[in-house]
């Protein structure tokens, strides 16, 4: 259990019966094996993730921006792209659980930001919660992580998303 726990949990509580929320997930957190790990090091046990549904973040495209002395090099975030997308899984997260995913996605260290972003699941659009680099933090100094490239390619795999979408993740673009 990490310093944040205590924090998660008073937001947890703070939520109580807070409505649902749409979440964009596109990065590490779709390796489920990995996302397990750390659940279960954060004490966050008693959390599933729900399955979700394969999605397509619009007008969005990945930018490697997020310089992370964990992962070895540069992490990716989202940027506004006119006519590009990101694919991922769209997931249906009961408010009193969002601070996990804030967590987890490093809002609560301020790693991040959440963003709305337009999303194309079962032939519709809805909009929903992504997590992207805090403009604080964004630098394009040093290399790509090639472990965040390998965790974010076996999340992508294991996601079901498009093969040509992970061959471009396998290729850092």
């Amino acid at each position: 259990m990490d310093s944040h726990y205590d924090q998660v949990m008073k937001a947890r509580e703070a939520a109580g019966q807070a409505g649902s929320r749409l979440y964009f997930a596109y990065s590490t957190i779709l390796d489920r094996a990995a996302f397990e790990e750390w659940r279960a090091q954060h004490s966050y046990d008693f959390f599933q993730l729900p399955e979700g549904k394969l999605a397509e973040a619009l007008e969005v495209d990945l930018v490697y921006d997020f310089p992370s002395r964990w992962w070895g090099g540069r992490v990716a975030g989202l940027a506004d792209a006119p006519g590009r997308s990101v694919f991922g899984r769209l997931f249906e997260v009961a408010g009193k659980d969002w601070p996990i995913i804030q967590h987890k996605e490093g809002f609560v260290t301020g790693m991040c930001i959440e963003r709305p972003v337009r999303v194309r699941v079962d032939s519709q659009e809805v909009e929903a919660t992504a997590f992207t680099t805090s403009p604080r933090r964004a630098s394009q100094e040093g290399p790509i992580s090639p472990r965040f490239i390998e965790a974010l390619v076996r999340g992508a795999e294991s996601a079901g998303l498009p093969a040509a979408y992970v061959e471009r993740l396998r290729r850092g673009e």
